[in-house]
């Protein structure tokens, strides 16, 4: 397929604090790493975090050149180290998912010319309408979220037809407040991105499009008919279509690179740019989900992505369009009561010693004799509740279980919550499903046979650092290949499996199907008596 380690495939991610690459070669052997940190090698931005926080504490933003100067930055970093650009035969990227930037009138003529003499954000100060991009930690489009479910009939009617119901953060949203309050730089503005389509405009010299993964987390694509729609369109800024671009497939091969970066850097001149992604996307192609997968990410808050082909959008959890698979789906749902409530639980109930924690699990059976558990220490997103809630198992709420019951509730709670909205949103166990477990606590044994349990299903562990950044490598050597009709898979047969871990106890599925149901129940009636 490729000339052996000849060929070098990047992949970038511009990510809310660094920008990362990684390059692999045509045996998907990481071959280079590197990375830019915004805070400290570019402080004259003057970032926090990557990002400014203003006054009102809801709105936040990030300097667009600061992301400009660090690609080149970065590149020359790779230069130094004696990095060969010639052999790149494919670069794709990832952003940040929701940020959006705004270019201005005639922008399209510079990115037509860039001077290899200068670097990318003096040629680029110019360009931008608004020189502080909207990113994902904003939550000031309150207003606008409103507006818009109001405008289509309601946030279940938005959810079916863009996969999520409005969030302040999602591009569509901070677009309608852009063209509100700002409507001057709105009115000069003939091109917006996100901060992956900005990305790839970078390289490929000429604005790129759109792709259907990361355009299906702006509230407003049609993630079934992959088009912008209509009404979200009307309801959200006036001229919008003609500003955004048709979106594409998210393996598109956008064209050729920007002379640029062959007479500044010595890529070659037939390096291709595949279309870049969002983060989120980049990490499902970075972990190499399959149909029917699910992945666990268990850190400090626990992050479910979903691979799936009949999806079903809810007002909880996204269902973005699936970056290496026209035809299917993915979901996406996160949980912030993840590693620390299970800390808390080890230091009160197991003397702070994971091997005591591990140790309850062992004594404890399957189903816990009927006692159900739900532990958010901070409100949590799915379900939107707050508390500790303890029942026994005629589901009558309890004030306290015995240590190492409340260990074992804690787990198989926080695991049957995840089977319990993945499924509402389209997922299937089906023949051959794997359930892929990455973060922290995927080291435990014992949490991952309780994991594998409820799911009933083998889970595979995986090290994967900077998974949206690897996977987009993937994903450029994939792009290259994907109108040939490979697949995804198929071209990744050589990189490294995942490692089997566990798999499920005997039984475990005639003990945990009745749990879910009655997980759900219980669940449902929090969410029916929380206070107003």
């Amino acid at each position: 397929m490729f000339d052996g380690c000849a060929d070098y495939f990047l992949g970038l991610d511009f990510s809310t604090q660094q920008l990362k690459v990684i390059a692999v070669d045509g045996n998907l052997e990481v071959i280079h790493q590197n990375a830019v940190h915004f805070d400290s090698e570019l402080q004259e931005f003057r970032t926090h975090g990557g990002v400014h926080m203003h006054d009102d504490k809801l709105t936040v933003t990030s300097p667009v050149l600061m992301w400009a100067k660090a690609l080149d930055v970065l590149l020359k970093k790779m230069n130094d180290s004696g990095f060969d650009f010639s052999r790149v035969r494919a670069i794709s990227g990832s952003g940040q998912q929701h940020g959006s930037v705004y270019w201005r009138t005639s922008a399209r003529q510079t990115l037509n010319h860039l001077d290899p003499k200068q670097p990318l954000n003096i040629i680029l100060q110019e360009c931008f309408s608004v020189r502080d991009s909207p990113v994902w930690m904003d939550s000031s489009s309150s207003e606008q979220c409103q507006c818009l479910e109001a405008a289509v009939g309601g946030a279940q009617n938005l959810a079916d037809i863009t996969g999520s119901r409005a969030y302040e953060r999602f591009t569509g949203n901070q677009i309608s407040k852009m063209s509100r309050l700002k409507p001057s730089e709105y009115s000069e503005t003939e091109r917006i991105s996100l901060v992956s389509s900005f990305a790839a405009s970078v390289f490929l010299g000429d604005y790129a499009p759109i792709d259907y993964s990361d355009g299906s987390g702006m509230n407003l694509m049609d993630i079934f008919s992959k088009r912008w729609s209509r009404s979200c369109l009307s309801a959200t800024a006036p001229q919008l279509n003609q500003r955004l671009g048709d979106p594409v497939p998210s393996t598109s091969v956008l064209g050729g690179i920007s002379p640029y970066f062959v007479e500044r850097y010595g890529f070659s001149k037939n390096c291709e740019v595949v279309a870049f992604t969002g983060d989120n996307p980049g990490s499902l192609a970075g972990m190499r989900l399959c149909e029917g997968d699910v992945a666990v990410s268990l850190g400090t808050s626990d992050t479910v992505f979903l691979w799936i082909k009949e999806p079903k959008p809810a007002l909880e959890g996204h269902i973005f369009c699936n970056p290496v698979d026209s035809d299917a789906y993915m979901a996406l749902i996160c949980f912030k009561n993840g590693s620390l409530t299970r800390e808390r639980i080890r230091d009160e109930f197991a003397e702070g010693s994971w091997d005591c924690f591990s140790s309850a699990l062992r004594s404890t059976p399957m189903g816990n004799r009927g006692s159900i558990g739900m532990y958010f220490d901070v409100m949590e997103i799915t379900p939107p509740v707050a508390g500790v809630h303890r029942f026994d198992a005629e589901g009558q709420k309890v004030a306290v279980f015995d240590p190492e019951v409340d260990i074992r509730a804690l787990v198989e709670g926080q695991f049957l919550a995840k089977r319990l909205h993945a499924e509402k949103l389209g997922y299937k166990i089906i023949p051959g499903t794997r359930v892929l477990a990455t973060g922290g606590a995927s080291a435990n044994q014992d949490i991952l046979q309780v994991l594998c349990d409820v799911f009933n299903a083998p889970v595979y562990t995986i090290d994967v650092m900077n998974s949206a950044c690897l996977g987009c490598a993937y994903r450029a050597l994939h792009g290259v290949v994907a109108e040939q009709s490979v697949s995804f898979s198929k071209a990744l047969r050589t990189a490294p499996d995942p490692q089997l871990a566990v798999t499920p106890t005997p039984g475990a599925e005639e003990v945990y199907a009745p749990m879910l149901q009655r997980f759900a129940e219980l669940e449902a009636e929090i969410l029916q008596n929380k206070p107003k």
